[in-house]
């Protein structure tokens, strides 16, 4: 390789070794402020929440007394958008509008795809959803279901109630990592019992239930029939 191109690939990557060096810093403060929050704790609770998606959402929501009704939160995280044309001008969706929430939307329908791969009544909401629409608008629907429980959770002070333990443990301490407390090999906490094959399996045997109620449940409710198109005059 010539010399000068070498040295290119040396300093873009020196370059990269900065930034991956900044990003560290930035999310070992992250880890810290989540650590000594509720509000993004509680946020974990929730399947496919990590710590980066806790923080973002409960920074975009802020004060949850705000909205006064879970509809109300998901119009503003942009999560039910409405087609709205006036004339012959170009139509907007009410999405496009919360600009402010953006980044939380974004985030809560990534979350949602690593829900739907666990067990639980949230993947058992998706698959019903993508039988009919699509997995795309099921990934999307689940996110809202998700902005809904979430405005619950706040709003009643309580954690996701199908939560595993130690599942959540883990995720905790992935985060006390990050933020630079000590490792403690010694000293097995509530987060090692997600190493044991045993407890892992029965916790995931409770959530499977859960999901099975849920599909059975709404295996019985009546499918809303579509709308009949309407029909176009023929041109005379």
């Amino acid at each position: 390789m010539p010399a000068d191109e070498r040295a290119a690939i040396e300093r873009h990557l020196g370059l990269i070794n900065q930034i991956n060096e900044a990003l560290t810093v930035v999310e070992a403060d992250i880890a810290v402020h989540a650590l000594q929050d509720p509000t993004i704790r509680r946020l974990m609770t929730l399947p496919g929440i990590d710590v980066t998606v806790a923080a973002s959402v409960a920074a975009a929501i802020g004060n949850i007394r705000r909205f006064s009704d879970p509809q109300r939160l998901v119009a503003y995280l942009g999560l039910n958008p409405s087609v709205r044309q006036s004339g012959e001008g170009p139509a907007y969706t009410a999405a496009s509008r919360s600009r402010a929430a953006a980044h939380a939307r974004g985030m809560l329908v990534e979350a949602a795809w690593a829900a739907v791969r666990s067990p639980g009544p949230l993947r058992a909401f998706y698959k019903r959803i993508a039988s009919r629409r699509g997995k795309h608008i099921a990934a999307v629907a689940t996110a809202r279901k998700l902005a809904m429980i979430i405005w619950h959770m706040l709003s009643k002070d309580t954690d996701y109630i199908w939560a595993r333990p130690a599942l959540l443990a883990r995720k905790f301490r992935s985060v006390e990592l990050r933020a630079g407390l000590p490792t403690s090999h010694a000293r097995r906490g509530t987060a090692f019992d997600y190493n044991i094959p045993a407890k892992r399996a029965e916790e995931r045997s409770r959530i499977e239930k859960a999901e099975a109620a849920y599909a059975a449940a709404t295996s019985r409710w009546r499918t809303r029939p579509e709308r009949p198109k309407a029909v176009e005059k023929a041109a005379e």
